[in-house]
């Protein structure tokens, strides 16, 4: 019998998936997860990613086991895993969903030439985006550093068809599947105390419940910081539990959908700038000659959220306490690392990487870069105010509150408007003065980058 093997990177679901369809059309089929030792052993494995991505395992097991195949679990390198795998079931052809990180490219070619070695058929297919990098070019160029002429262009593409589940499949016999492990064996880290919960069914059902209630009005709500009108599906789509071009399709065709259509190009346009750029994550995309500061006093009180500028350190607390971050706040947090203190994007990126659940390489440090003036911002020397921002964003302190308890009462009474703290309010909770004056660090800024 013909067998085919999936290797599964970060595309962790039954729907919509082309190369779990291809590879369902031999006569049996292998899904293989590798825990792979390269990512584990280099750095804090982020234990909220890590949390997520075994939520997310264990419900494609219990989906695989409904069409009547396996999942199967190794460590290791997950060239050789795959290898090994294909040798001991027969199967002469392995597919996997393209990847665009500069890891992931060297994997798969890797990958590539070990198939070719040994005369194993090696395919790749879309699903990771809506549009796959290098679909559309700008005249003369490998890809759009605006984003503006990109969306035009990526309105324009005709996509492919939306793919079910298949309806059946088949596993070999005498393959032993492997057991997932726990998060303790990976990780002496602990999750966020309230992280969400991963998988398709979850990711699915939050889908459905955010087109239904929320997009309708996802242009006036989503810089809601309080309101959240946000999807929440971003770790969703960072491990593909969640289809981009299902979703895309789905909030299309109903009122309201454009806004958010808009923001999954967004996430379309960097995966295309970082396939271009391998080192999006680790160099400046435009270099502006920035002298960064070695202030370890002001990152620390940042990544602490004791900046003294409580719409910062509601942010930041946030994603300490959720592995998530409200998008209006992710600008603001990263404006003021970089434009208040002048702190290296790289720092924050880190930060963001180690505790978000979906920290995706091309969204974070694409975003991060467009904050630092160093990536695809039109207007590099931008700087959010955050006391404007939080005027606008949260007038009435109500995200603030939820984030910093210490606000919540002060001399008996609340506080219904943060960014007027003085210090008589300020010592009585013991609350920090602001690290930085804006203005003067904002002016600082906007003065060395003139000097370029």
């Amino acid at each position: 019998m013909s067998a085919a093997l999936l290797l599964l990177n970060r595309d962790l679901r039954v729907n919509d998936h082309p190369a779990l369809r291809a590879a369902a059309a031999a006569e049996e089929i292998l899904p293989l997860f590798v825990f792979d030792d390269a990512i584990l052993g280099v750095g804090p494995a982020s234990a909220n990613r890590l949390a997520f991505m075994l939520d997310s395992l264990a419900d494609l097991r219990d989906s695989l086991q409904g069409l009547g195949t396996r999942l199967h679990i190794r460590r290791g390198d997950p060239v050789e895993e795959a290898i090994r795998l294909a040798h001991g079931s027969g199967a002469r052809q392995i597919h996997v969903s393209a990847d665009w990180s500069a890891y992931a490219r060297r994997r798969e070619q890797r990958l590539a030439r070990a198939c070719q070695s040994e005369r194993i058929r090696f395919e790749r297919h879309p699903g990771v985006t809506i549009v796959p990098p290098g679909h559309v070019v700008p005249a003369g160029g490998d890809h759009f550093k605006v984003f503006t002429p990109y969306f035009r262009s990526w309105s324009e593409v005709r996509t492919r068809p939306l793919l079910d589940p298949p309806r059946r499949l088949a596993a070999p016999d005498g393959i032993e599947a492997g057991e997932l492990p726990s998060l303790e064996s990976l990780t002496s880290a602990s999750p966020s105390p309230e992280l969400a919960r991963g998988g398709e069914q979850e990711g699915r059902r939050r889908m459905r419940s955010f087109i239904r209630n929320l997009l309708p009005g996802y242009a006036d709500a989503h810089d809601d910081l309080p309101g959240d009108g946000t999807s929440r599906l971003s770790a969703h789509l960072h491990f593909g539990t969640v289809s981009p071009l299902e979703l895309m399709q789905e909030a299309s065709e109903r009122r309201g959908g454009e806004p958010f259509v808009r923001q999954l190009c967004w996430r379309d346009f960097h995966h295309q700038v970082l396939a271009a750029f391998p080192a999006l994550g680790r160099r400046d995309y435009r270099t502006r000659g920035d002298e960064w500061s070695a202030s370890e006093r002001s990152l620390a009180a940042w990544r602490e959220g004791l900046t003294g500028y409580p719409i910062v350190d509601a942010g930041m607390r946030q994603l300490v306490r959720e592995g998530y971050m409200h998008n209006r706040a992710r600008l603001i947090v990263a404006s003021f690392l970089t434009k208040d203190l002048y702190l290296d994007w790289r720092h924050g990126a880190g930060h963001f990487r180690d505790l978000l659940a979906d920290g995706d390489v091309a969204s974070n440090a694409g975003n991060w870069q467009w904050v630092a003036g160093t990536g695809n911002d039109t207007r590099p020397n931008r700087v959010f105010n955050p006391i404007r921002q939080a005027q606008r964003f949260d007038p009435h302190g109500d995200y603030v509150r939820r984030y910093l308890p210490e606000l919540e009462v002060i001399s008996g009474g609340a506080v219904h408007e943060p960014w007027r703290l003085g210090p008589l309010e300020r010592g009585a909770i013991n609350y920090p003065d602001p690290i930085v004056d804006h203005a003067e660090a904002a002016a600082a800024f906007r003065a060395s980058r003139s000097r370029d």
